[in-house]
C-alpha cells in the first residue's frame, strides 16, 4: 500500500505553521505532564542550577533521546507502506530506555495521532511520538529537515519549562535558554540526515538511568 494521503503543495511559511500548531504546548498531547527523568535528576541533585540543567539538556540532544527521536522522525518521514513504518515504531519502543520512557513516547504519540486525525480527516495509526510527528509531516509533505529542528525545540522547550516548577529558574532566564539551545537542536537535526536506524544509540547514561528510577519516585510531580 502506497502512502500518498493529504500530499499538497505547501510554500515554507505555511509549513512553519503547521508545524508551529503540532508542536505547540497548546496540541493536546500531553507534553506538560512529563519530564523525561528530569524530576528524578533534580532529586537526585544531578541537577542544581540553571547551567546544569543546560548542560543536561545539551547532552540529550547531542547524546541521548534527542538525537534518537530525529532518527525515528526521519525514517518514518520516508516510509512508503505500513509495513515499514510499523518497522520503524517497533524501533523506537525498542530502544526506549525504561518503562515509563516508552509509556511517555507512546501516550504522547496515540494523542497526537488522535488529533491530527480529527484535523486532517485521515486516519493515523496509533504510533510513538517522534514516529507519529514524522509520519504525519511526511504525508502532508511537509520539509523533514524544518520539522526535525521544530520538533528539537519543542522538546527543550517542554522540559525546561518542567524545570521551572522543580528549580528556581524564572522565565526570562529560562528563555535565554532555549534560545541559547536552538542553535543545537538545528545542529543536531541535520546531522542525522542520511542516518539510518542502526545508528540508534544513547550514550546519555545518566538521563537514562534517572528515567529509570523516577519510576520509584515518590512523592512526584510527573508521570516521567
Amino acid at each position: 500500500m502506497r502512502m500518498n494521503m493529504w500530499r499538497q503543495p505547501m510554500n515554507t511559511d505555511r509549513q512553519a505553521l503547521v508545524l508551529a500548531q503540532w508542536l505547540s504546548p497548546a496540541y493536546p498531547i500531553g507534553a506538560f505532564a512529563y519530564s523525561h527523568g528530569l524530576e528524578a535528576a533534580i532529586h537526585q541533585g544531578a541537577v542544581r542550577t540553571a547551567g546544569e540543567l543546560e548542560d543536561w539538556l545539551s547532552d540529550i540532544l547531542v547524546h541521548g533521546s534527542g538525537r534518537n527521536d530525529c532518527i525515528l522522525l526521519r525514517a518514518a518521514h520516508g516510509c512508503a507502506t505500513l509495513e515499514d513504518l510499523n518497522a520503524v515504531d517497533m524501533e523506537a519502543q525498542a530502544n526506549a530506555a525504561s518503562g515509563e520512557r516508552l509509556l511517555e513516547m507512546r501516550l504522547q504519540g496515540a494523542a497526537f495521532c488522535k488529533t491530527t486525525s480529527a484535523i486532517c480527516g485521515r486516519s493515523i495509526p496509533d504510533l510513538t511520538l517522534p514516529v507519529a510527528v514524522g509520519y504525519a509531516s511526511g504525508q502532508m509533505n511537509l520539509s523533514v529537515s524544518l520539522t526535525a529542528v521544530m520538533y528539537l525545540q519543542a522538546f527543550v522547550s517542554n522540559l525546561v519549562s518542567a524545570a521551572m516548577r522543580l528549580l528556581p529558574i524564572g522565565q526570562t532566564e529560562s528563555q535565554i535558554m532555549v534560545a541559547r539551545l536552538t542553535p543545537l537542536c538545528e545542529t543536531v537535526a541535520y546531522q542525522t540526515e542520511g542516518t539510518g536506524l542502526d545508528a540508534l544509540q544513547s550514550s546519555a547514561f545518566l538521563s537514562d538511568v534517572a528515567a529509570m528510577r523516577h519510576e520509584t519516585l515518590e512523592p512526584r510531580i510527573f508521570r516521567s
